[in-house]
């Protein structure tokens, strides 16, 4: 990977709608080749898929919160795994190192949908127990690295 490609993922990062034309000019290559070199970034995994931005709020889903997962000592960490992944409103999930095993990043339309939520999860076989920050707001997110190119 060179410069080149980090300033197309950049690029791409900021507005994933941008053609091959106006990156190309961006960088200074031909449309063609700005398309082949974004196909290898695809096909190696680099870039794994685009997104809509969306207003979270307008959606209904205007509770955000973090929720950390403190596993039992015997837990299976796959069962526990499978059964957040199979909760829609679990838009991300960390594995982390501390008193916490998991980190998630949840969503829902209201704070009674979020106790229902809560409640779903510590009766998850393999869950100790929970910890919850709720967001009052939100300041960024999914903003893109600067300076990759």
């Amino acid at each position: 990977m060179d410069s080149i490609d980090l300033r197309l993922i950049e690029l791409l990062r900021e507005n994933a709608r941008s053609s091959y034309a106006e990156l190309a000019r961006k960088v200074g290559l031909s449309a063609p080749a700005v398309h082949e070199r974004v196909g290898k970034l695809e096909a190696a995994g680099t870039i794994r898929g685009y997104r809509a931005e969306v207003d979270h709020e307008a959606l209904g889903l205007g509770v955000t919160a973090l929720i950390g997962i403190i596993e039992d000592s015997g837990a299976d960490t796959d069962d526990v795994m499978a059964a957040v992944r199979a909760m829609p409103e679990v838009e991300s999930c960390y594995f982390m190192a501390g008193v916490e095993s998991y980190q998630l990043t949840v969503r829902v339309g209201t704070i009674a949908e979020l106790e229902q939520l809560i409640v779903r999860i510590n009766r998850t076989p393999g869950v100790a127990s929970t910890r919850t920050a709720i967001a009052l707001s939100t300041k960024w997110e999914n903003r893109p690295q600067p300076g990759l190119g």
